[in-house]
């Protein structure tokens, strides 16, 4: 046996890992960071402790609880969770051990068990037991959000004779990503919740698993938390160089621009900043010149992600997809990025945009076999033509006849300046705003309906305030709204909650546009079950193939980015990891 074999061994039995057992764990090959790495290089180990950092928050709040439907939790409210195992900014699936000090994968991927860290303790000292693990994970597949009862479905918890906690499941079930998912699982203290009904709204500080804890708050005006003193895990690997702050604060203002006042004013110090005006208005401004505060743009490698006007096709008036391809080709983008946001953005154009997921031009013959099965239901032209959205390929003057032929096709005619059908009822809906974030989308929202008005469409805009807005939201109360998905480098479970059929009639789900389609149900499970990355990018070319061809929404635009005005008082790491820059591992610099 070598010495290397030796020191290996010793380093597992000095972190407590056994045979099987490992304390990271990668869904795709292998991971990054060694058995005891010292600190994620992305961060700062040795960043200074101490200080405030105050943030805007746009909505007040009614319960601490985020992981149900039921009440607006407030922001920040995920600091003072940990999970079992803590995600890598710098991978696209790997994870190492946070609240578990490893996990052991079986050869079929059916099972996977968590030895958790004997150390670990919730914020009132009491120890983290397997006993809590199962118990989270119990309330948040009964209780918990249409997301985690989707994902949790097909798995079965229970703790074995070592006392570590095992999740097992079908292998026909075929998800990769539940390893992750569940190595993601925020854990909550049984004895906290004794007594207490899961799935209501509650303004009791919880007992709490992460590294702060909630000093004070007032729903309508503002919550802080404090870095917990006595937090277990803070000289953890995985989380040196994190959770700098001595306090956190979120102050509740009613949209963005006043927030926007307020940070000028200096009463908060970090502003990340998605109206492209407003960012390009603000580097005009004395604070900028001066040096006071800056602007920093910090790039990053993630999908776009999609944003958009998205139909809701619950609505008869966009249940033919001739009509909603009219709509899109209504949308005016080049003028929009040029009067309106400085020629900042690019064209969303995929579901996957700014990644190799995105669909080709034409499919490749791997991706029409997986197509194949689903010719049925899906346009013909999708094996045959690139999607393409209207540009400034296209005249203006031809894109609105372009959608009037198609609505023409679809029963929707123009009589004296009216777009109507043939019982004469008028083409109008409503587009719902939230007030919170109206200031960005209202401009954008009216220039779209005095473009629709040409077609003799009568588009109304309707803002309502943050909680109506997610009530509303949630019981799919809308025409069409503003929307955006995120997606991560390698899509998975959470494509069925975005698109699929059962999510579709779910109330919280992410579905908002209502679609149903077999195709896509099918397609989905293809990028589920993906066994290589090349099969996954085969399956995520299908998916947005089918995707785009429904029309389910007007795609928007993306910026490659993520920009922060900053009053000039943080250290920051010197490393940006692919996923973007995280203000929690940000400083209180003492010399600013």
């Amino acid at each position: 046996m070598t010495k290397w074999v030796v020191f290996g061994a010793l380093l597992f039995w000095a972190l407590g890992v056994r045979a099987g057992e490992s304390p990271s764990l990668a869904l795709w090959g292998k991971a990054k960071y060694p058995a005891g790495f010292a600190a994620f290089a992305y961060v700062n180990p040795d960043a200074p402790k101490g200080g405030v950092l105050r943030q805007a928050a746009l909505a007040p709040f009614d319960t601490f609880n985020p992981f149900v439907l039921v009440g607006m939790p407030p922001a920040g409210i995920g600091l003072t969770y940990d999970t079992l195992m803590k995600i890598s900014a710098d991978e696209n699936d790997a994870a190492y051990g946070l609240i578990a000090r490893s996990a052991e994968l079986s050869p079929g991927k059916d099972r996977i068990a968590f030895r958790l860290n004997p150390a670990a303790r919730f914020s009132d000292g009491s120890p983290i037991t397997a006993a809590d693990v199962v118990f989270s994970f119990r309330m948040l597949k009964t209780h918990g959000l249409p997301f985690y009862r989707s994902a949790f479905a097909p798995v079965a918890a229970s703790i074995d004779a070592q006392g570590r906690v095992v999740f097992a499941w079908n292998a026909a079930q075929g998800n990769r990503e539940l390893p992750l998912l569940l190595a993601g699982l925020p854990v909550l203290s049984e004895k906290s919740w004794a007594g207490r009904a899961f799935d209501r709204t509650t303004l009791d500080a919880p007992v709490s698993s992460g590294p702060y804890v909630i000093a004070a708050f007032d729903p309508v005006r503002f919550i802080e938390y404090r870095r917990n003193p006595d937090y277990w895990a803070r000289d953890l690997n995985v989380n040196r160089g994190y959770h700098n702050f001595d306090i956190v604060r979120y102050d509740v203002y009613r949209d963005s621009t006043i927030a926007l006042e307020a940070f000028k004013a200096g009463l908060l110090d970090v502003r990340l900043e998605n109206e492209a005006k407003k960012w390009a208005a603000f580097g005009a401004t004395d604070l900028a010149r001066s040096g006071r505060v800056k602007r920093m743009s910090f790039p990053h490698r993630l999908p776009s992600g999609m944003q958009g006007f998205v139909f809701n096709l619950r609505r008869p008036v966009f249940a033919d997809i001739r009509v909603r391809e009219a709509l899109a080709s209504a949308l005016d983008f080049e003028w929009m990025n040029a009067s309106l946001f400085s020629g900042a953005y690019t064209r969303t154009r995929s579901f996957f945009d700014n990644t190799d997921l995105k669909a080709p031009p034409l499919p490749s013959e791997a991706e029409r076999t997986l197509l194949a099965p689903y010719r049925a239901q899906l346009p013909g032209r999708l094996w045959t033509e690139p999607h393409r959205l209207p540009d400034d390929r296209d005249s203006r003057r031809a894109r609105l006849e372009q959608a009037l032929v198609l609505l023409g096709e679809a029963g929707w005619h123009v009589r004296d300046g009216v777009l109507q059908n043939a019982r004469g009822e008028r083409f109008a809906f409503e587009i719902l705003l939230d007030a919170a974030s109206s200031n960005a989308w209202e401009r954008v929202s009216l220039a779209f309906a005095h473009r629709l008005k040409r077609l003799g469409i009568a588009a109304r805009i309707r803002v309502v305030d943050a909680i109506q807005y997610q009530n509303r939201l949630q019981n799919f109360d809308y025409d069409m709204i503003v929307a955006a998905w995120g997606q991560t480098p390698t899509p998975g479970t959470e494509q069925a909650y975005f698109w699929g059929s059962a999510a579709a009639r779910t109330k919280g789900s992410l579905n908002y546009s209502g679609l149903e389609s077999a195709a896509v149900d099918g397609l989905i499970r293809h990028v589920v079950r993906a066994r290589t990355a090349a099969d996954l990018k085969t399956a995520a070319h299908a998916l947005d193939r089918a995707l785009l061809g429904h029309f389910i929404v007007i795609p928007h635009w993306y910026l490659p980015e993520h920009r922060y005005l900053v009053w000039d008082k943080f250290g920051m790491p010197d490393v940006v990891p692919p996923k973007g820059t995280d203000v929690m591992t940000w400083w209180a610099a003492p010399e600013k």
